[in-house]
């Protein structure tokens, strides 16, 4: 597969993107696409910085875990925003970009990717991808933001790697899900477009422009799991999420639960 090109990714942008697109760095290996955006300074209001790469060797989840994937397999890419005043609702963020990320997975030719709340992309209920949103600034009336989102690519070869977390039973790529898999440069600019996009919807409205296409990327409804929160574990059934995107469990004893924060372990099959 070809290597990440900056020249062919800004040809390859569509039109919105580019006005907006105000630094592209593109990497041969880096630690993280996150880090390096979160040392950097923010852009300016309205502007989006990328930082892209095939071979993340430090990559970083939530809690502090690792994202794991063999150089060439994947892609990691990571983009810095600045919202000009405060968004409602920041960390229903992350949401909004595996929605935006759908969308743009979707156009390339990868159907039926679903999202497991708050963070996971799955694909033939296997991990495809993984999303971290860090607070990079907050000065005055501005915010900045880093997303960050690994996929995985082509994992032809690399069958036995490594998990960020032990939920999945398997991986997944998107060589198993599209016909006619795009070239990597082709790929990050679909990403670039598509949450380019998110950002922009986020920063008009919030998550109230996305909350009710959440239930037909939900993986989690109507499954069995508990999450285990900073308070309590809490052990039930998936029943979607709020309007401003807390997770509803649905329990034996109490009901429907909210959970804002937590990490979610699949019960056993």
């Amino acid at each position: 597969m070809t290597r990440l090109d900056a020249s062919v990714i800004r040809k390859a942008i569509g039109e919105a993107a580019p006005a907006r697109l105000a630094e592209l760095d593109v990497f041969s290996e880096i630690a993280s696409t996150n880090t390096h955006l979160m040392q950097g300074p923010a852009p300016a209001p309205g502007e989006i910085h990328v930082a892209a790469t095939d071979n993340q060797t430090a990559g970083r989840g939530r809690h502090g875990r690792t994202w794991q994937s063999p150089p060439g397999s994947g892609l990691c890419l990571s983009m810095a925003y600045t919202f000009s005043a405060p968004p409602a609702n920041l960390p229903a963020l992350t949401l909004a970009i595996g929605l935006g990320a759908i969308d743009a997975l979707r156009e390339l030719g990868a159907a039926g990717v679903q999202l497991k709340w708050p963070n996971d992309l799955i694909a033939a209920d296997g991990k495809l991808g993984g999303i971290l949103t860090e607070m990079q600034t907050r000065t005055g009336a501005t915010t900045s933001v880093v997303t960050g989102i690994g996929l995985n690519i082509d994992l032809s070869g690399h069958s036995d790697i490594g998990l960020e977390t032990s939920w999945a039973e398997r991986i997944a790529d998107l060589n198993g899900h599209i016909e006619d898999l795009p070239g990597r440069n082709i790929i990050a600019a679909g990403m670039i477009n598509g949450l380019s996009k998110t950002f922009v919807n986020y920063e008009a409205g919030g998550f109230s422009h996305f909350v009710d296409r959440w239930p037909d990327s939900d993986w989690l409804f109507g499954r069995e799991f508990t999450v285990d929160t900073p308070k309590q574990k809490i052990a039930g059934i998936g029943a979607g999420v709020a309007d401003d995107g807390a997770l509803l469990v649905e329990t034996p004893t109490d009901g429907v639960r909210r959970v804002t924060s937590g990490s979610v372990l699949m019960s056993a099959a």
